[in-house]
């Protein structure tokens, strides 16, 4: 049976790809998408969704959710154009859809609809999920499980050495979530890093699928994350794996941590995620533990992409 999964994101172009994955595998039924400040403005992540779900047939029953438009810090959010373009989609400027604003409310109908079978999959910022266990701690409670984009453990963050971007962002929002939310599993740096989608999987891809613009995204993509750093073969497709892992655990190594975020809104510490990994009679009590994906097995994730990707998904 396919996986119930309420996806949380601020539409960029690794959001997208994630969607198309989750689009074109039998094992994912994602039963409605939150869109979120980050990458871009809400208002054009909402956009992105309609745009991707004309373009590939999604069903029409997906309920698309307003969610939050700035951090709990009060701050105004910063975008990243550079990396995913204007509007989130590289090149492309989707149309401008009329969408509902305000249904923010529809996350508790679809958690009370499909109880213990739902996962939480997160892959922007975690302002709207904190504000839902803020709001319906108890009723949170009925989530199977929490999939999280974010983090990084010992290896340099993409916002300042140490920070990842959805940490960073709103620091106060993951602390929340992480204090809250049972059965977490964060897929951080240290495992999306290595999720490297190459030209030449690219180019097969577009040759061998029925993916559209997905060429068009990953081109702007992966000429952002060559200039940075000219010894990548690609660039990291971070929230497809984060959607991954719900279906392919083998595909990680996985160890299970309490987990400290820095608070400092000012300085590099801000959005730090640090894992407590000292021995279990050291720790203080009443410390909560999360599974942290420190590695990839990165021949399986090569194999699966490609497989759902061009349709040839093993059944």
């Amino acid at each position: 049976m396919a996986k119930k999964v309420l996806l949380f994101g601020d539409i960029g172009i690794d959001d997208t790809v994630a969607l198309i994955y989750a689009h074109f595998n039998d094992e994912i039924d994602i039963v409605g998408v939150v869109a979120d400040y980050g990458n871009v403005s809400r208002k054009d992540a909402m956009s992105n969704i309609r745009y991707l779900f004309n373009l590939f047939n999604f069903p029409n029953n997906i309920p698309v959710i307003s969610g939050a438009e700035m951090p709990l810090t009060a701050e105004l959010p910063t975008y990243y154009p550079e990396i995913h373009g204007v509007h989130g989609l590289g090149p492309i400027v989707p149309d401008d859809y009329e969408f509902v604003i305000e249904n923010f409310l529809e996350i508790v109908n679809i958690i009370k609809m499909y109880k213990d079978e739902l996962i939480i999959v997160n892959i922007g910022r975690l302002t709207s999920l904190a504000t839902l266990l803020i709001l319906y701690k108890e009723l949170m409670g009925n989530v199977k499980e929490f999939y999280i984009m974010g983090g990084a453990f010992g290896v340099p963050g993409n916002v300042t050495p140490v920070a990842e971007a959805n940490f960073h962002a709103d620091p106060v929002a993951v602390k929340i979530v992480l204090s809250y939310a049972n059965n977490v599993t964060i897929i951080p740096l240290n495992a999306t890093q290595k999720a490297i989608v190459t030209p030449e999987m690219v180019d097969y891809i577009d040759h061998f699928g029925k993916t559209a613009i997905f060429k068009s995204l990953m081109d702007f993509y992966t000429e952002f994350y060559q200039e940075r750093d000219p010894t990548l073969q690609g660039s990291p497709v971070h929230d497809a794996l984060t959607l991954m892992a719900v279906i392919h655990p083998e595909m990680f190594t996985f160890n299970s941590h309490p987990i400290e975020i820095g608070q400092q809104l000012e300085g590099i510490t801000r959005g730090q995620s640090i894992a407590d990994i000292r021995p279990a009679d050291q720790l203080y009590d009443n410390e909560k533990n999360h599974r942290i994906a420190f590695d990839l097995d990165y021949e399986t994730f090569f194999h699966n992409f490609l497989s759902v990707m061009t349709g040839k998904q093993s059944k």
